[in-house]
């Protein structure tokens, strides 16, 4: 871990402005995914809700990750993994949210292209492991052992792999409209060994909406192999929201 994310650590032990946190999954995961982040937040007496946002089209994955926003007491830290970077740019709009985290997350400007913005950068290996049958897209095994949880320990990989839940072809053409990061104070967690979203691109992305960043020598999947990283970058989030 870096001597940002150190910092970050050392400043957590401050009193909470948000006390709710909202969590999104990306593709080949599903609300699961947070269970480590979970319990470490519900320790520190925060009220957390993970979605099971559909993979189907952006504006339906936003709208459920809204509706839970709505129910939501007060100041709220919004967070998304992977593909969810796009759903909280867009919901992160909601009056509700008070600060934004990103985990090895996409995070495009508002109508952004996020095929082209990638392409700037090496293709992560990932990408060639997608299988379609018809119209649903998912990882295939090795590509998901290899390159998606490529450091989290094999029997685990392969329990998240069987539970991947399938996305929808055209929702990888989806675009934004909004930038909740223009506006909102974030954070990102960089995940230095990732496979799946290029590491140059998630500094990028980080450094433009100038985000309180970390690193972590993590694959795509930080959220399960630096549970106690990443839930210190969502408290950070909640103590300066």
């Amino acid at each position: 871990m870096s001597l940002i994310a150190q910092g970050a650590a050392a400043r957590v032990s401050a009193p909470l402005s948000a006390r709710n946190v909202v969590l999104a999954h990306g593709l080949f995961a599903d609300g699961s995914s947070w269970a480590e982040v979970i319990g470490r937040l519900q320790a520190r007496g925060l009220n957390v809700t993970s979605v099971q946002n559909p993979l189907t089209r952006l504006p339906e994955a936003v709208a459920a990750v809204q509706q839970v926003l709505a129910r939501q007491d007060g100041p709220t830290v919004l967070a998304g993994h992977s593909f969810a970077g796009m759903i909280i740019s867009e919901a992160g709009v909601h009056p509700n949210v008070s600060a934004l985290a990103y985990v090895a997350a996409r995070a495009p400007d508002a109508g952004e292209d996020y095929g082209a913005l990638a392409g700037r950068f090496s293709a992560p290996p990932a990408t060639a492991g997608i299988v379609y049958d018809g119209d649903e897209g998912r990882l295939g095994e090795a590509a998901f052992l290899r390159d998606f949880a490529g450091d989290v320990p094999r029997a685990r990989a392969r329990v998240l792999y069987a539970a991947q839940q399938p996305f929808r072809k055209a929702l990888l053409s989806d675009r934004t409209t909004q930038a909740a990061w223009r506006s909102k104070p974030s954070w990102y967690a960089v995940s230095t060994e990732d496979r799946t979203i290029n590491p140059d691109l998630q500094r990028f992305m980080a450094k433009r909406m100038a985000a309180t960043t970390v690193e972590l020598r993590s694959s795509h999947l930080s959220l399960i192999s630096h549970p106690d990283a990443v839930t210190r970058l969502i408290l950070d989030a909640a103590k300066r929201a």
